[in-house]
């Protein structure tokens, strides 16, 4: 892989992970019942009347930040972003297009980490996969 790709990549993921490590934060503000300290899109919230969903996105979203910026576990955390992405994106092309331009970052940078890390992934689109090897194998 050139260079400039992997460069891309790093690019991707940095911005994948301050996006929602910030936005998992300032999540956390609005549970609290604090001023958050980047405007929230108030029919996203609207969308989240259980403390409880808000609660466990917002985890995940910093789970995940954490996740991007250490480097560590990114299929993990690209498998566990992908709803968040697609509900991201459809939230804000349908109810609210005020932050359109950023959920489509999000998914073209979304994209990019997939298509990168996409040999973690294709054993999932298999019509038909080969079974893992058998622990009792050697016990028969």
């Amino acid at each position: 892989m050139c260079k400039l790709a992997k460069f891309f990549m790093h690019v991707c993921r940095l911005f994948l992970s301050v996006v929602f490590l910030i936005a998992g934060i300032n999540g956390y503000f609005v549970i609290f019942g604090l001023e958050p300290f980047i405007a929230t899109s108030s029919k996203a919230m609207a969308l989240f009347q259980l403390d409880n969903l808000l609660i466990f996105e917002k985890s995940l979203e910093i789970l995940c930040g954490v996740l991007l910026l250490s480097n560590q576990f990114i299929p993990l955390a690209i498998a566990i972003l992908s709803p968040i992405v697609a509900n991201i994106l459809l939230l804000h092309l349908f109810l609210d297009p005020s932050l359109l331009l950023l959920a489509i970052l999000l998914v073209l940078a979304y994209g990019c980490l997939l298509f990168y890390y996409r040999k973690n992934f294709i054993s999932l689109i298999e019509r038909k996969p080969s079974p893992g090897s058998d622990p009792t194998a050697g016990m028969r």
